[in-house]
């Protein structure tokens, strides 16, 4: 992890913020005076937006700190922490929501649909594309899961104000039964962006691997002098994985030799792999041929 790319994160989740901001507030303003339960939804999930920039901006400033006595392997998933603080604000979000439209649904109240309302959602729609669109790209280029999550939760902003619109449109045309129905609905995406999340982040936590066995393994076997390798583990995050190995070589070379194939072997993975953070390797000689088997047979790995 370098400084920049932290900052660069940093920078983004600032810009999306004012953007997420002033999103909520105009969807927030529209919903009380128009009484539409759904726009009212849409605006509270919108603010979460905001409130989950201020989750991710706080996990990166925590992210950012290099290793110590306590954290030897850094802070890294502090990022991913962040990323959790995001889901939970999207099921507090979740729970208003539902509660909200079951609540329309049993009083029948008719919301009041203006032109103007209509125009205000399509131009909170169009920001919310392109933050969607600015997020995700900067997301992929510094592999932030972070910024990848809140990507997905504005994502879900921008197919429920599509809903909300639909739904204004039909109450305008005498059916306000869709506004409680459209607020379902976005409950629904809601409900989407939870589990895209939490899959990410658990993840993450679960230490699941992150690059292929077969892709490592084939680096290693190029080096020279390497016979083979096994026991390959990978953890972390999409930018910042922890490598551990088994490498087999001569049992004849010196421990000076073996150690300096080693440390070819991790420059070689850290230069094909840049997201590897450390490579921890165990040196040991290969395993007994087996009984009527030539040594061209014994496998590599």
């Amino acid at each position: 992890m370098t400084a920049d790319r932290y900052s660069a994160v940093v920078r983004v989740l600032y810009r999306v913020l004012f953007l997420n901001l002033a999103v909520a507030f105009a969807k927030l303003a529209l919903g009380y005076t128009t009484g539409a339960v759904s726009v009212l939804s849409d605006g509270f999930h919108s603010l979460t937006d905001s409130a989950s920039n201020v989750v991710a901006l706080v996990g990166v400033s925590v992210a950012r700190r290099p290793p110590d006595a306590n954290h030897p392997y850094g802070h890294r998933k502090y990022e991913t922490m962040a990323s959790l603080g995001i889901l939970l604000f999207l099921i507090i979000v979740l729970v208003e929501v539902v509660s909200s439209a079951l609540d329309r649904l049993k009083s029948g109240a008719v919301p009041k649909v203006y032109p103007e309302g209509i125009g205000i959602m399509i131009v909170t729609l169009v920001v919310n594309v392109v933050v969607v669109a600015y997020e995700l790209r900067q997301g992929r280029r510094f592999n932030s899961e972070v910024l990848l999550a809140d990507a997905k939760h504005t994502r879900s902003d921008v197919l429920t104000s599509i809903t909300v619109i639909a739904a204004l449109v039909g109450v305008g045309a005498g059916y306000p039964l869709l506004d409680p129905l459209a607020a379902l609905f976005v409950a629904g995406f809601i409900g989407y962006a939870c589990w895209e999340i939490a899959q990410g982040a658990s993840r993450i936590l679960a230490d699941e691997i992150v690059i292929a066995q077969d892709d490592l393994r084939e680096i290693v076997l190029a080096v020279p002098d390497v016979i083979g390798c096994h026991q390959i583990r990978t953890r972390g995050s999409a930018d910042h994985v922890f490598v551990d190995m088994h490498l087999w070589l001569d049992g004849a070379k010196s421990l000076q030799d073996a150690h300096a194939t080693s440390h070819v072997v991790k420059d070689t993975l850290m230069a094909r792999f840049p997201q590897i953070a450390d490579v921890v390797i165990h040196i040991e000689p290969p395993p007994p041929r087996p009984p009527g088997r030539e040594a061209s047979e014994t496998p590599r790995d």
